[in-house]
């Protein structure tokens, strides 16, 4: 959930429809050859000792000041309910992002190991009710915002954790590396990877009925700023009328609380007496959480995050084969074809396709079949793109544990919460 806003510093004045849609369409995506990707990575801070039990604030406070003083690669967040962020730089290569950021890694767990505590890999936490750990103006605001629409704003903000996938937007030129066959692909592509990785099946210490309970949060939170734009149209057209029309959190302030209208969408905002400026646009971007977030480059946000230390490295193998290399692509396009039939022309996440995904896993029996090939591509592609034995291993493993069997990481945990046993 890293939200920072563009570098941009041009000068502030008022911004007009048309200068939202020029912008928004000029940044949002830049196309080219896919060279770079990246990941981000978020976790749950727990006790080792009792990782059931929340972290003190005072603790997290302490373990944070100490790992800004760790030199990493990555950049380091905290999110509103002290989960830990790690967001690559770009990489050249799947193998250069995955060894920077499992470098990385170990510095950071080696520290927080010292201090007594270590991160796991959770969609949702499983045992502790969402409590804010920061209290800035940003995380009011967005808190009082979501409020509105129900809980599940407040334990998105502060239980959850994922792993996002970043990619290049694609070339210019239809075809699968296209911008716009990727940009659909993301879309339906997506449900598959919600049901092979989901792994939040809890929510303080009961099961809640879904594979992934943050895919459930946040189709339920607020479907104008969770949804996807429509696909059939123009990348760049369908976003740029969504920025417009999604409605607005919050008006930052230089002091005080920040304001939080109430039915105010951005285009109404350019229409009023005091109409935003070009940072008020790029903090409005920002605050939308679709699935899939163009940002320059493709942000996958669907993906749970996953058990195991290095549980994240198969998602980001998989979903990077399956995009970047050209014969996985035309593969996974092909396979996943169908399954949009399913999902009513509804905009992610709030459609059949992605709500089964979320509810059911790969005990969907399409999902399922999706996925085995997409996972079969993937494998075959991983050679062409410089991946190791150990990732590749990591990924056969996954697939004979998981895929080929109809099971996600969701299933393991609530074996171990019919077992009693939420330790391990």
């Amino acid at each position: 959930m890293s939200d920072s806003v563009s570098d941009c510093t041009e000068p502030r004045s008022a911004v007009t429809e048309a200068d939202v849609e020029a912008l928004v369409r000029g940044i949002c995506f830049k196309t080219g050859p896919p060279r770079t990707l990246g990941v981000e990575l978020e976790w749950i801070v727990h006790e080792l000792r009792q990782p059931q039990l929340p972290v003190a604030p005072e603790r997290l406070d302490a373990a944070y000041a100490a790992l800004r003083t760790v030199p990493l690669r990555s950049a380091l967040t905290v999110e509103p309910g002290g989960q830990l962020e790690l967001s690559s730089a770009p990489a050249a290569s799947l193998m250069e992002c995955i060894g920077s950021v499992s470098a990385d890694l170990d510095a950071v767990r080696a520290l927080l190991r010292e201090a007594g505590l270590g991160l796991r890999g959770y969609g949702h936490d499983p045992w502790s009710p969402p409590t804010r750990y920061l209290h800035e103006p940003r995380y009011d605001a967005m808190e009082s915002y979501l409020d509105r629409a129900g809980p599940e704003g407040r334990a998105m903000m502060c239980s959850s954790a994922s792993v996002q996938v970043c990619l290049d937007a694609g070339q210019e030129e239809p075809g699968p590396l296209g911008h716009g066959r990727r940009w659909w692909l993301a879309h339906q592509l997506g449900a598959v990877l919600v049901a092979a990785f989901a792994h939040s099946p809890m929510a303080q210490g009961r099961a809640t009925g879904w594979r992934s309970t943050r895919q459930y949060l946040w189709a339920a939170m607020d479907p104008g700023r969770s949804s996807a734009p429509p696909l059939d149209g123009d990348p760049r057209k369908t976003w740029a009328r969504h920025v417009l029309d999604a409605p607005v959190m919050c008006v930052r302030a230089d002091s005080g609380p920040w304001q939080v209208p109430e039915g105010m969408s951005f285009r109404a905002w350019t229409r009023s007496g005091t109409p935003p400026d070009r940072d008020d646009l790029d903090y409005h971007v920002s605050t939308l959480f679709p699935p899939v977030r163009p940002r320059g480059h493709l942000e996958l946000r669907m993906i749970d995050a996953q058990p195991g230390d290095d549980g994240w490295i198969v998602p980001l193998a998989v979903t990077v084969a399956l995009f970047d290399d050209p014969e996985a692509a035309e593969i996974a396009y092909r396979t996943v074809k169908p399954l949009a039939e399913h999902g009513r022309s509804l905009p992610a996440p709030c459609n059949p396709l992605w709500i089964e995904a979320a509810r059911q896993g790969l005990a969907d029996p399409e999902l399922h079949e999706a996925a085995v090939i997409c996972f079969a591509a993937a494998a075959d592609a991983l050679p062409r793109l410089g991946a190791t034995a150990e990732v590749q291993d990591a990924v056969a493993e996954f697939t004979d544990r998981y895929v080929a069997r109809g099971r996600c990481p969701a299933d393991d945990l609530l074996l171990q919460l019919h077992g009693k046993d939420l330790r391990t």
